[in-house]
């Protein structure tokens, strides 16, 4: 294994950090098997590294705590490698990563909550038709955890900046961010139709990175009759790869809406998504079309 240089900074967190993770292919390595690649042949195929380097880096992770090696084979004996809390807590490094080259590599440099239609950002989002949503559990606004896909031939999630139930509680500017505004008007008008949605074989979950108290109390006063749950681990984000940025110090979902069938593969991508209630009627149209199409 080729010599590593260490850090001499004792003190300084960013240093030591580095001293772990600050080789490129060890972050790539963690945000894959943040969604859902967790066997040598798949990180090797998918991250396009020679195994003699991968099996170093995935050395060094398991020996730093940040990944853990489990037995899935006995004859012979093979391993995953999945994310440690320790791992996990890298997850927000790695949305920051990409909020800031989303904003600032492949962007204009401006804060917004939305994109252009032909935006490589829109393409890598647009990419997850076809893509299976690994197994994953977000918290709902009780705290109550749950698999983001129902057991419904469908599952709408709508992905939301941010919702709440009083004026206050908005970050400071929030109605000038390009694409922010409208959340309320999106989950009244998933309310409305929920009924359709049903008929239509499909469950409605909405989903933010906003604390569960927060969304119980939205989804209180509006009465909501569908769950919300809360991204605020980036589980989700990271897990697809989905845009977000930063307000009041949070890391935010843009508003996007993903189709899901029983199997977890996506279906149907919405994004960006400008028109709300236009884009309340594409995701009902498009479940019904699946429908159909499954018939």
């Amino acid at each position: 294994m080729a010599q590593r240089t260490h850090l001499g900074d004792a003190d300084c967190s960013i240093a030591q950090a580095l001293d772990v993770v600050g080789d490129w292919w060890t972050l790539l390595i963690v945000r894959d098997a943040a969604r859902g690649l967790h066997r040598f042949d798949e990180l090797q195929r998918e991250l396009g590294m020679s195994r003699k380097v991968l099996a170093e880096r995935l050395k060094l992770l398991v020996e730093a705590g940040v990944l853990t090696r489990e037995p899935y084979q006995e004859r012979p004996v093979r391993h995953e490698y999945r994310l440690t809390p320790r791992g996990r807590g890298l997850l927000p490094v790695l949305v920051a990563l990409q909020d800031w080259g989303d904003t600032w590599v492949l962007g204009e440099g401006e804060m917004t909550a939305t994109t252009e239609e032909s935006s490589k950002e829109a393409g890598r989002v647009h990419a997850l038709r076809g893509t299976r949503l690994p197994e994953l559990l977000l918290p709902d606004r009780f705290g109550e955890l749950r698999d983001p896909v129902a057991d419904t031939p469908f599952t709408i999630l709508y992905c939301f900046p941010g919702a709440y139930a009083r004026a206050e509680s908005y970050p400071p500017g929030w109605a000038g961010i390009p694409g922010a505004k409208g959340c309320t008007l999106e989950s009244c008008t998933f309310r409305d139709q929920l009924a359709e949605f049903a008929a239509a074989g499909a469950t409605v979950h909405g989903i933010s990175t906003q604390r569960p108290d927060e969304q119980r109390e939205f989804a209180e006063q509006e009465r909501l009759r569908f769950p919300l749950l809360s991204d605020a681990g980036l589980d989700l984000v990271t897990a697809l790869r989905l845009p977000t940025f930063r307000a009041a110090g949070v890391s935010r979902i843009k508003r996007l809406t993903l189709v899901v069938d029983r199997e977890r593969v996506v279906r149907e991508v919405f994004y960006p998504v400008r028109d709300i209630e236009a884009g309340v009627a594409a995701a009902l149209a498009a479940v019904r079309s699946a429908g159909r199409s499954a018939g």
